[in-house]
């Protein structure tokens, strides 16, 4: 078989592999990638003296800690919304008043035919809105699942890991064994410069969104545009819900619609300009990884895993990298995807 039909095959197959298997891939990978965050922690305080099961422990509930903290200001968003529904609901009221007397006037509708077409709006969206719930619940479900999981899988891998680290070495070819520590290692050191890309681009995300809503003058905009940079880290439901309270805190204090498609258009641009060009830049340039292979493992990732694939393909592709670099034949590979001098 020519070798271009050999790499081809190669891909689909994995592929197909990750697409299939994604349920038990996804969790695995997010607690390898917390387990090489937390390993040089593990193995500090070992040094020092701690169990090396509670030094797992300890790493493990400060990394929980910092997850529970992010899911706080979720919720208090959406408490805080809740505070201010009275007063959207009035609004909301008043709104439909207006448009219902412009339709009237200017459009000759007359109110009863405005209530037909609304009841078969609400009967329609009825129908839509329990299926969107019912896909949700599920999903819900499945994602709380996995999110148990990682932590155990996390816990496991630390403390399995010289296990696990010779059998992989015994696992491989005799030509592939004595430079597998070299790689383990630079992956922990690519998944630190994963990290602190992140890192940046959730500052360059917070001072951008806080300009915008300063620019404005949305109130507390600095507030807003830090909890929404944060929230960044869930996909795209954390940006809908933090928009949810500066939008409706626009609307009710300048009494136009103008203020919250502001809102909505910050918010937008910001969150494009993070996939599109912050992300890539940031977190690439920490990897070694060229803009333009970060950008197609981005996509690959959202197609195979969604959300989750967007965020773990990335590092995936540093770590392909370092292999490439020092498999033989892998020269090419390394060349496409590195960010060096030729």
């Amino acid at each position: 078989m020519p070798r271009i039909l050999q790499i081809l095959l190669a891909v689909v197959l994995a592929g197909l592999i990750l697409y299939i298997g994604r349920s038990l891939f996804i969790p695995l990978s997010f607690a390898l990638l917390i387990s090489f965050i937390l390993y040089p922690v593990c193995k500090w305080m070992e040094k020092k003296g701690i169990n090396g099961t509670l030094a797992i422990f300890i790493n493990l509930i400060i990394v929980t800690a910092f997850l529970g903290s992010i899911l706080f200001l979720l919720i208090n968003q959406l408490n805080t919304f809740g505070t201010e529904w009275p007063l959207l609901e009035n609004k909301l009221h008043e709104s439909y008043r207006q448009f219902s007397a412009y339709l009237k006037t200017d459009w000759n509708i007359s109110s009863e035919q405005q209530q037909i077409w609304l009841q078969q709006f609400s009967e329609n969206s009825t129908t839509h809105l329990f299926g969107l719930l019912q896909q949700t619940i599920s999903a819900s479900v499945v994602s709380l699942v996995l999110l148990l999981l990682i932590p155990i899988y996390s816990f496991l891998i630390l403390f399995y890991r010289v296990r696990l680290l010779k059998a992989l070495i015994m696992i491989l070819p005799d030509k592939y064994r004595t430079g597998i520590k070299e790689i383990v290692q630079l992956a922990i050191d690519s998944y630190y410069g994963f990290i602190k890309g992140m890192l940046i681009v959730y500052l360059i995300v917070g001072i951008l969104n806080s300009l915008g809503l300063l620019l404005l003058g949305i109130p507390h905009a600095i507030l807003f545009g830090c909890i929404a940079a944060i929230l960044t880290f869930i996909p795209y439901v954390g940006i809908m819900v933090a928009s949810l309270f500066p939008i409706t805190l626009a609307w009710v204090t300048y009494n136009s619609i103008w203020y919250p498609v502001g809102v909505i258009a910050i918010f937008a641009i910001v969150q494009y300009l993070e996939a599109n060009l912050i992300f890539p830049w940031a977190v690439a340039r920490k990897l070694n990884l060229n803009t333009l292979m970060t950008i197609v493992a981005i996509i690959i990732g959202g197609i195979l895993w969604g959300a989750a694939g967007m965020i773990l393909f990335v590092p995936f592709a540093a770590i392909l990298k370092l292999v490439a670099e020092r498999v033989k034949g892998g020269e090419g590979l390394a060349v496409l995807l590195g960010d060096g001098k030729l």
